[in-house]
């Protein structure tokens, strides 16, 4: 498998989380911070630092919006 390949498997399974879960992984799970919440966070972070791929970029986009559409809300707002 090529990185390519690799990167759009694990982007395929976090999205299934997500949509399955309805939920953002935790960070207080193991196996979901080990599997999907760091590879979150490095791409995050490689999408701000200007190192990622033209082509992941717009599907790593779409995968924030579906992040943020499933963000706790804070309680007393």
């Amino acid at each position: 498998m090529t990185q390519d390949e690799i990167w759009l498997a694990r982007y395929n399974d976090v999205v299934s989380f997500i949509k399955t879960n309805r939920r953002n992984p935790s960070k207080y799970i193991p196996e979901e911070r080990g599997n999907f919440l760091n590879w979150l966070k490095a791409n995050r972070k490689a999408m701000n630092a200007g190192r990622m791929k033209p082509e992941r970029v717009v599907l790593f986009g779409e995968l924030m919006e579906l992040v943020e559409s499933h963000r706790r809300k804070n309680q007393y707002e």
